[in-house]
C-alpha cells in the first residue's frame, strides 16, 4: 500500500486539494522551478536579472522606502541600477531597518492581503513581516523541489523531528499530516529517558525519509550509537535549521545506515539551499532568489561570507538585499549532476546550540526561537547555561515592552525542562556578539 499511496498523492490526491479546493498554484510553480533548473547558468543568470529588475521597477513606483533611500544615493529612474553589481552597492535590509520602516516597506496594492509571520531566527531579533499568496505558493513549490534533489517527494513516507506548535495539536493537524503521509514527532519533548520511545515510534511508522533539526538528530545518533540500538533505517536524512557539519553526518550515517543531506532556509524565505544527490554544496534557489555573499571585515575569497538575500516574488513586502544574520562559503564549478543553478560550498554561521537538563533533556535553540515567537517588546534575546541547572536568559528591552512576556516566556520553556532547571532573566542593554559578528540566540559553556 505504502508503494501505491506515494503516486495517489502526488499525481491525484494533492492536486486536487491544493489546486482544486484551494486553488493554489503550487503545482504550476513546482513545473516552473522544475524546468528552469537545468537551464544554462548564463541563462539562470539572465532570468533572475529579469525578475530583479521588474521588481527593482515596483519597489520603486510602490514601495516608498526604496524609492526615498535610492533617491538619496542620487538614484533618479529605477533603469539607473544597471546591473546586479550595481545593485550589489545599494544599502543592505536589517532587522532593526525593517522594523523602523515596517509600514513603509508595505506596497499598498498589496496592503489588505498580505499574510504575515514573525520569526526569531539564528540573530535572536524578533520581526514581523508580510508576504504575499503568490510568494507563499512558490516557497513551498522550490521547498518541494530542493527536498526533490535527495529523493525526498510529496507523499512520500516521511517523518519529521520537528518543532511541532506549542501546545496540544489538534485533531485536524493529525488528521492532514496523515493524509501527507508523514509523522511528526515533537523535538521539544525528546530527552535521553525517552529516546527508546523516539526509537519506537521510528520503528513503528518506518519512513523513507527522516526530516529533523539537526540537533535533535545528531542527539539520537549518538544515542544509537552509545545504546547499540538499531533503528530502520530510511532511505535518506534531511537536516534542517542548522548547519549539518561534516562529523555530524558520519554519526548519523553510521547510526541510521542512510545518507544525510543539508538543507539551508530561514523563515524569512524558506529554502533558501539545499544539496542534491551528489552531495557536493548546496545548490542555492537562483531562479526564486537573489543570494550574495557580502565581503565584510574579514572575508576571505573561499571564506566564510555574509549572506545577503532578496525575494524576487515578494510584492507585497519586498526585503531586498536582506542580511539574515548567517554565513556561508562559495562553491566553485559546476555540479555533476547538471543542474546551472550555484552552489554554496557550506553554511558556516548557525551557532544554535543545544542547552541540557539535568535529567538528560536538550533543548535544541530552535525552540529558544519558538519560546519567543509571541514576545512582544523584545529587541533582542539570549539564552546562556553555565551550569547544568541553570538558564541565564538575557532580554534586550525594545519599545513597547510588556513585563509579561516574562511569565508568557517562562511558561514555555517549562514546558520543556520543567522544574530542573532555574530560569533567571535579566534585562541588559547589550548583547555581546561572537567573534564573526553574530548574536547567539543560544550559547552553552558547558563541557562534555
Amino acid at each position: 500500500m505504502t508503494g501505491l499511496y506515494e503516486p495517489l498523492f502526488r499525481h491525484v490526491l494533492f492536486p486536487a486539494y491544493e489546486s482544486g479546493l484551494r486553488g493554489r498554484k503550487t503545482l504550476s510553480y513546482l513545473r516552473e522551478y522544475e524546468r528552469q533548473q537545468w537551464l544554462e547558468p548564463e541563462q539562470i543568470d539572465a532570468l533572475q536579472w529579469q525578475k530583479l529588475q521588474q521588481l527593482i521597477r515596483h519597489c520603486w513606483d510602490q514601495v516608498p522606502y526604496y524609492r526615498e533611500t535610492w533617491s538619496a544615493l542620487g538614484i533618479s529612474a529605477p533603469d539607473d541600477i544597471r546591473d546586479l553589481a550595481h545593485f550589489a552597492r545599494l544599502p543592505v535590509l536589517d532587522k532593526p531597518t525593517i522594523r523602523a520602516n515596517f509600514d513603509r516597506l508595505i506596497a499598498d496594492p498589496y496592503r489588505q492581503d498580505l499574510l504575515y509571520k514573525t520569526t526569531g531566527g539564528s540573530t535572536g531579533e524578533p520581526l514581523k513581516f508580510g508576504y504575499t499568496r503568490e510568494s507563499y505558493e512558490r516557497r513551498v513549490a522550490v521547498m518541494w523541489r530542493g527536498y526533490g534533489w535527495a529523493g525526498a517527494r510529496l507523499g512520500q513516507r516521511t517523518l519529521y523531528l520537528w518543532g511541532t506548535p506549542i501546545g496540544a495539536q489538534k485533531r485536524k493537524d493529525r488528521l492532514y499530516h496523515s493524509a501527507f503521509n508523514r509523522c511528526m514527532l515533537n523535538a521539544f519533548e525528546m530527552d535521553r529517558a525517552r529516546m527508546a520511545e523516539y526509537a519506537d515510534a521510528i520503528d513503528r511508522f518506518r519512513p523513507e525519509t527522516i526530516v529533523s533539526y539537526v540537533a535533535p538528530i545528531v542527539e539520537m545518533a549518538d544515542w544509537l550509537i552509545a545504546s547499540g540500538r538499531r533503528v530502520h533505517a530510511p532511505v535518506r536524512i534531511l537536516g534542517a535549521a542548522e548547519a549539518l557539519h561534516a562529523s555530524q553526518k558520519q554519526r548519523i550515517e553510521q547510526a541510521f545506515g542512510a545518507p544525510a543531506y543539508n538543507t539551508y532556509g530561514c523563515r524569512e524565505f524558506m529554502l533558501i539551499a539545499a544539496e542534491c544527490e551528489h552531495r557536493d554544496g548546496l545548490h542555492v534557489n537562483a531562479d526564486h532568489l537573489v543570494v550574495e555573499l557580502g565581503h565584510g571585515d574579514g572575508a576571505v575569497a573561499d571564506g566564510p561570507r555574509e549572506l545577503v538575500v532578496s525575494d524576487l516574488h515578494n510584492y507585497g513586502m519586498p526585503l531586498l538585499r536582506y542580511v539574515n544574520g548567517d554565513l556561508a562559503t562559495p562553491g566553485h564549478g559546476r555540479c555533476a549532476c547538471g543542474r546551472g543553478l550555484p552552489r554554496l560550498a557550506s553554511v558556516d554561521g548557525r551557532k544554535l546550540d543545544a542547552l541540557r537538563t539535568p535529567d538528560g533533556r536538550f533543548v535544541p535553540g530552535e525552540y529558544i526561537v519558538y519560546a519567543f515567537l509571541a514576545a512582544t517588546g523584545v529587541r533582542r534575546y539570549q539564552v546562556v547555561q553555565k551550569q547544568l541547572d541553570a538558564f541565564e536568559i538575557l532580554i534586550v528591552r525594545d519599545e513597547g515592552f510588556d513585563p509579561s512576556v516574562i511569565e508568557l516566556v517562562r511558561r514555555e520553556l517549562v514546558k520543556v525542562v520543567g522544574d530542573s532547571v532555574a530560569l533567571d532573566f535579566r534585562f541588559t542593554d547589550e548583547i555581546p556578539l561572537t567573534p564573526t559578528g553574530k548574536q547567539r540566540v543560544t550559547v552553552s559553556e558547558l563541557r562534555g
